[in-house]
Formats: structure tokens, C-alpha cells, sequence
């Protein structure tokens, strides 16, 4: 197994990766809050998430990674106020909560798709664990680390030692949602508690609720993620990812209530990553109009080129979007893909050579994810003295991590000519069949091409095929 040096946003540091059992490492990612699509700044964090799971695994490591869906108790402020981003976008679209949930949940996996962002191991939704979070919340309370008050039950940040432990800033700098000047909820006994179970709101049409001993409501929103790493990962994580936004306060939140309930640490490293802006700043949905993977495509862009944007930069360094950065990407990748395409096969692959370019871009992709240095390896080893066979076997290995689709061109092309080979030779053998006037041997080759999704079809010019 290879080494690995990450940032923890816990020590402040790079630190050298040890997971709590050796080869096996226990991987929790914050997915999306599905009431719309995710712009490109959201899938920037999926990504490099993405990137981190693939060099572990390339490392030689046993990764199980598992990602919550929202699908319920998400308020705009990201604390405990503003408007649930749920209901908001089921009046906006005159659908119900679930059906929001649903399409934007296939749109969001569709981005992935698009973008070879793996799919998690699991993927829980909320609303599917609902007696999790009651199990959570009953504990947190007979152990005194919660209270209820107004109708909704209360996380106590008095009753722990430290609850700033994400941030180095002051808790003045980091009121983020709880500031002064945000509508206070007299319920609280501190400024910085967060409610665990809403029955009082002021969202008399909230949609999704569920019985409770405290009377029927739903879950906050920081709950979710502490519940469903436990259900599928156990009570002490390796790595959990997120956005920097993400940091305070629904990381700091997770940290309070899931060592509380356990009582002992809970995840040794988390892993953020930096915003994408544009020329008007962080990019985000409530700007109205807002960057889709799809409007990229709109405009020309296959979604690789943003990948490979992307992993041009560092992830703790905030990324500026223009339309010219990707113009001159796009134009990279495309040269890159054609140079990588066009390497044979032929010949033996050079053992030396190839272990040691292997041995650079682990070195880069172990120092911090350095995907900018990684790809400058992969540059440097197309510009090699050694033979295709070697630069090809490479790409392909460089490519398990980047998923750049750096030899698909290729490989499409082969399959293409296969299939090509198979339906003529078929379409052969039928004519055959037809000319010895078996007519139920030709039958049976048309049944069987078709249940392959091959149609042919008889003309003048004779038989012709398509996939369908």
C-alpha cells in the first residue's frame, strides 16, 4: 500500500493517512439537498471527493464509502432559520416534496455520470431513517446533551468542552447563520444550539413529518449525516469530505453530537474543499441563474473538460470559472485525447520505465492530492523516450484516478468494429439460410441479433442494421 499526506481541517495540517484499521478505510461524503440542480461549484467538491476515493483505492486500499441525499429538514440558512430548501422548491415547481426529491436526485447522479464521479457504495436518503435519527436524539437527551423547549429538541454546545474544533477563527468571525442580525429563536439556551427534531416551526405546510415522543415533526438538519454513517460505517469514521461551507456549522454540529453519543472521537481526518468562483464570487443557487453541467454541454463543453479544469488546481485553493480558462482546457484535453488515442498496442511493455513514472504520480497524488503535478507526470510521459506499449499501459493506469476517458475514443472505436464484425457475419449466415430456403434458421438469426438490440431490415441493396 502506498502512502497518502492529506490536510485534516481538524489538526491544521498535512497529515500522513493511518486508517483505525490498517487497509480498510471507512469513507463518509455530505451529498446533495435535492430540491434543484447542482451547479458546477457544488460537483467541483464531488470531484475531487471522487478523485480522493479513486488514489485510495489505487494505493491499495479497501475503501467503503457511503453519501446521505437530503430529502428533508434543510433550511436556506444552513442553520435554523430562513426557508426549507425542500419546500421551496416544490412550491416553485407545483410538485410534491418527494417528487422534487426524486428527479433532482436522478439529475444530480446523471452530472455524476457525466463527470465519472463513481457512485457511493451507499447512498441512504434521509427520509429512510427516520427511526435512526429518534434513536440519536432519545440518547443524546437521557445522557443530558439535549433538551427540548418551544415543542423542538435542542443540542446543548454548553455542555462540551470545546465545540469550535473545525476553526482556528473566532467565534465572532464564525456566527454564521447565528448572528444577530438573523431572526433569534428565543427557545435556545445558547446561540450556538441547534435543534435535532423540529414539532414547532413556522412551517405550517411542511410536507414531510413523522410521529415522535415529542409529537409528530422532522429531523434538523445536522442529524442526518451523524446517523447514517453510524448505520453503514460504524461509530468512528476514517474520512468525512465536504465543502468548506460545509465546515461551520453543520460539520462542527455533526463533530458535537455524534462524540456525544458515542463518547469518543468520532473521525480522525475531514477533507474540504475550496469554492469555485466566478467574477461575481462564490457561485450559487440563490443568485437565480447559475452553471449547470448541462448548460456547459449547451455551449459546447464535454463535461471532462470541467473535470479536467478542475484537477488543474489544487482543491484548497478557491478556483475562478471564465469562459476562456475553458476554452483553453478544452482545447488541451482535445489534444490530449487525440495524442493518447493514437498509441498502439503493439509491443512489450518497458518494466523500468513503467514503475517508474507509476512512483512519480503516486508521489504527487500522496502529497495532498496534487492533481495539477499528476497530470504533469502523465505529460511528461507521453513526451518519453520509451514505446507506445509502455505510454499506453501507463495512461491506463494514470486514468483508474483522473477518469479522464483518455482512451475511451479508442475503445469505443474497438467495440464499434467488433460489433461491426459480429452482425455481418450473422447477416452472412442468414443469407444463407434464406437462399437454401431455411427460412426458420434465418428467422432464428434475426430473433437473435435482435434480442442483442440489433434491427435489420431487407432492402433493394440488400440487408442493412441498426442498434436500437
Amino acid at each position: 500500500m502506498r502512502d497518502i499526506n492529506i490536510y485534516n481541517t481538524l489538526t491544521k495540517k498535512v497529515d500522513k493517512f493511518v486508517p483505525n484499521e490498517p487497509g480498510k478505510i471507512k469513507m463518509y461524503t455530505c451529498g446533495p439537498t435535492v430540491y434543484h440542480f447542482a451547479h458546477i461549484g457544488n460537483l467541483r467538491s464531488y470531484i475531487e471527493e471522487d478523485i480522493l476515493e479513486k488514489y485510495l483505492r489505487y494505493a491499495g486500499y479497501d475503501v467503503k464509502r457511503v453519501m446521505n441525499i437530503t430529502d428533508v429538514g434543510h433550511l436556506t440558512s444552513d442553520a435554523d432559520s430562513g426557508e426549507d430548501k425542500m419546500l421551496k422548491g416544490a412550491k416553485r415547481e407545483h410538485k410534491t416534496v418527494m417528487e422534487i426529491a426524486k428527479f433532482y436526485r436522478d439529475a444530480f447522479f446523471s452530472d455524476c455520470e457525466k463527470l465519472n464521479i463513481k457512485t457511493p457504495d451507499v447512498v441512504e436518503p434521509a427520509t429512510n431513517c427516520i427511526p435512526e435519527f429518534i434513536h440519536m436524539i432519545e440518547k443524546l437527551l437521557d445522557d443530558g446533551y439535549a433538551y427540548v423547549a418551544g415543542g423542538n429538541v435542542y443540542f446543548d454546545t454548553s455542555k462540551l468542552k470545546e465545540y469550535y474544533v473545525l476553526s482556528n477563527q473566532n467565534e465572532e468571525e464564525l456566527q454564521v447563520g447565528v448572528r444577530d442580525d438573523v431572526e433569534e429563536d428565543d427557545n435556545k439556551k445558547n446561540k450556538t444550539d441547534f435543534v435535532l427534531w423540529f414539532t414547532k416551526s413556522k412551517f405550517d405546510s411542511q410536507e414531510l413529518k413523522w410521529e415522535s415522543p415529542w409529537g409528530v415533526g422532522y429531523p434538523g438538519w445536522h442529524i442526518e449525516c451523524s446517523c447514517i454513517s453510524m448505520k453503514h460505517l460504524g461509530e468512528q469514521l476514517d474520512i468525512h469530505c465536504g465543502g468548506v461551507d460545509n465546515i461551520f456549522p453543520h460539520h462542527t454540529n455533526e463533530i458535537a453530537q455524534s462524540e456525544a453519543y458515542t463518547g469518543h472521537k468520532w473521525c480522525n481526518y475531514w477533507f474540504h474543499v475550496q469554492h469555485l468562483n466566478d467574477k461575481t464570487g462564490k457561485m450559487s443557487k440563490s443568485k437565480g441563474e447559475f452553471l449547470t453541467v448541462s448548460l456547459l454541454e449547451e455551449k459546447g463543453y464535454n463535461p471532462l473538460v470541467y473535470r479536467m479544469f478542475c484537477l488543474q488546481s489544487h482543491y484548497r485553493k478557491p478556483l475562478l470559472f471564465s469562459y476562456d480558462v475553458m476554452d483553453n482546457v478544452k482545447t488541451a484535453y482535445e489534444k490530449l485525447v487525440k495524442k493518447t488515442t493514437s498509441l498502439s498496442k503493439e509491443g512489450d511493455i518497458d518494466k523500468d520505465i513503467f514503475e517508474s513514472c507509476q512512483d512519480k504520480f503516486a508521489q504527487a497524488m500522496g502529497n495532498d492530492l496534487n492533481t495539477s503535478q499528476a497530470i504533469t507526470v502523465l505529460y511528461d510521459v507521453l513526451k518519453a523516450d520509451t514505446n507506445d506499449a509502455t505510454k499506453r499501459a501507463l495512461v491506463e493506469d494514470f486514468d483508474q484516478v483522473l477518469s479522464l476517458d483518455l482512451l475511451k475514443e479508442q475503445e469505443t472505436k474497438a467495440a464499434d468494429d467488433e460489433i461491426k464484425v459480429m452482425v455481418e457475419g450473422m447477416i452472412a449466415k442468414r443469407n444463407e439460410a434464406r437462399k437454401a430456403k431455411d427460412f426458420a434458421k434465418a428467422d432464428a438469426i434475426r430473433d437473435e441479433l435482435l434480442a442483442k438490440g440489433i434491427e435489420i431490415k431487407d432492402t433493394r441493396e440488400g440487408t442493412v442494421w441498426k442498434l436500437i
